[in-house]
């Protein structure tokens, strides 16, 4: 993801759009003149189709320059911004979009959910190697907003700047303080303050997005929406000691048993069973766990008959596992007759290990099996198209960064930082003072990563008030964590998404 400078009214000729390749200077910077040096842009112009309707639209591939808080340039952030031409900016949403990681750079949301260009893979079989193939996107959202992506600084071209360092923005409160500066320097330089305003965040960007839009709110600039892709919200959750992990981790379990066809009798509808074993996992088997070691053999040996049903594995497999089945083990266990092991993002992936004999996969096949097409795809096009070329290398995930994040975080009225990020309550803070902010949670039913069942569960304990309950809504799509790769969910997830919008800014006038 990325996020542009100048409105500039352009024309397109052609479905690819014959680039007009233009550098422009930003609007002076406070720091000066150097600052401004460095917010370059390359405006192109296109066009595409979208429910039969051509949209004329202008690419600008750039650079904002955040200051800190002694109005010295502190980072220089990547964005990619496509924007309707002709259109009133005060009529006009505009979205920031971005990816999570921590650490990764924001080309997957750019390269294959809801911009104007989409990359074709083969998934959830593996994609092979080049050439690959980049094709208009009927299903992007660029027919109700313009679109903003932006790379978290030490991904993409985003980089500190003078005596800043990567440590200065690694961390969960570091990170937000730098995509609001970067949104705010966005907004002023190209006149949208008055726009209809929302976050797209995708995994790790979902727990940015949640204390991103409580901050920005804080500064003044009141948002229209979230949409939140594969959310986490709380991590706390994933320590050692819980039992919440396993109860929210099994309805993702029975759903990767439905579709590889594990399940005795497997029953004909994804969504029906997936709220069977919803009820069952918070209900009985929430309630067997929560008495550890003290839960009485006969009600051990029901729970196990049932939890080998819902998961497609052996009652001895669940038993030896004392109920609680570890993701990586579910990963390997269930296609081992099969020579196969599970994808994490999204487990209608298969991979194939060296043997049958390991614990957890040797890697992630839904990583591995479409990384090459995305990563060769954004470089060809961002140099070809967008005509942007850049001396420094283009930072697609930093390791640096997982392994240096600050994970405190100072939440809404806290005295002392949290140790670990719980953002649920900034958001429900964000609703509570802006009663007209709508969230939409998008959830993918093979996603082990970021298991909807736990998402659910942040988003119920957010404590509502009863009227501030139907802001936030959820949708549900037979795919990964990545929920555009199954491209036969493109059109319910577009319409999704088109709803939302016209249920978050319902007084202005953006449709075509």
């Amino acid at each position: 993801m990325r996020f542009s400078l100048p409105f500039i009214l352009a024309m397109a000729l052609g479905t690819a759009g014959l680039a007009e390749s233009a550098l422009a200077h930003a609007p002076p910077h406070a720091a000066g003149t150097q600052a401004a040096d460095l917010e370059r842009t390359s405006v192109t112009r296109h066009s595409v189709t979208i429910n039969g309707h051509r949209i004329d639209y202008q690419a600008t591939a750039g650079t904002v320059v955040i200051d800190d808080a002694k109005n010295q340039p502190q980072a220089q952030v990547f964005y990619i911004a496509y924007t309707k031409v002709g259109a009133k900016p005060s009529q006009r949403p505009v979205t920031f979009l971005y990816n999570g990681g921590p650490g990764a750079a924001s080309f997957w949301l750019a390269m294959g959910s809801i911009g104007p260009k989409r990359v074709l893979t083969d998934s959830p079989n593996p994609t092979g190697p080049a050439p690959y193939r980049l094709i208009d996107n009927p299903q992007s959202l660029l027919d109700k907003t313009d679109l903003v992506f932006i790379d978290a600084v030490g991904t993409g071209y985003s980089k500190p700047l003078g005596k800043a360092t990567g440590k200065d923005f690694w961390g969960v409160d570091q990170d937000v303080s730098a995509f609001a500066r970067a949104i705010n320097r966005y907004v002023t330089i190209n006149h949208r303050w008055n726009s209809p305003k929302f976050l797209f965040g995708e995994s790790y960007g979902t727990t940015r997005s949640a204390a991103l839009v409580d901050a920005l709110q804080e500064g003044g600039m009141t948002m229209n929406g979230v949409v939140l892709m594969s959310s986490i919200l709380n991590y706390a959750i994933r320590m050692p000691g819980y039992d919440e992990i396993y109860v929210g981790y099994l309805p993702s379990y029975a759903a990767a048993a439905w579709y590889h066809h594990k399940l005795a009798n497997r029953p004909a509808d994804l969504g029906s069973y997936v709220n069977e074993v919803r009820a069952w996992a918070n209900g009985p088997y929430a309630a067997a766990l929560s008495q550890g070691q003290n839960l009485p053999q006969a009600q051990f040996d029901q729970i196990a008959q049932q939890l080998a049903a819902y998961t497609g594995l052996s009652v001895d497999f669940v038993k030896r596992a004392n109920l609680r089945i570890d993701l990586n083990r579910f990963r390997k266990e269930l296609l081992r007759d099969e020579s196969r092991t599970l994808g994490r993002f999204d487990s209608r992936f298969e991979g194939i290990d060296e043997d049958d004999a390991g614990e957890s996969p040797e890697y992630d096949a839904s990583d591995t099996g479409i990384s090459g097409a995305f990563t060769s795809i954004f470089h060809q096009y961002l140099s070809d198209e967008l005509k942007y070329t850049s001396p420094d290398e283009y930072v697609t995930g930093s390791n640096d960064a997982i392994r240096q994040w600050d994970w405190q975080h100072r939440a809404p009225g806290s005295r002392r930082p949290l140790q670990t990020a719980y953002v649920a309550g900034d958001l429900a803070h964000a609703i509570r003072v802006n009663p007209s902010l709508h969230v939409l949670s998008l959830n993918g039913y093979y996603d082990f990563a970021t298991p909807f069942s736990i998402t659910e569960y942040d988003i119920s304990h957010m404590n509502l008030a009863p009227a501030l309950r139907g802001n936030v809504q959820f949708r549900y799509f037979p795919s990964g964590h990545m929920i555009y790769l199954n491209t036969a969910v493109l059109p319910q997830l577009k319409q999704d998404l088109s709803d939302f919008y016209d249920l978050a800014a319902p007084a202005h006038d953006h449709k075509d």
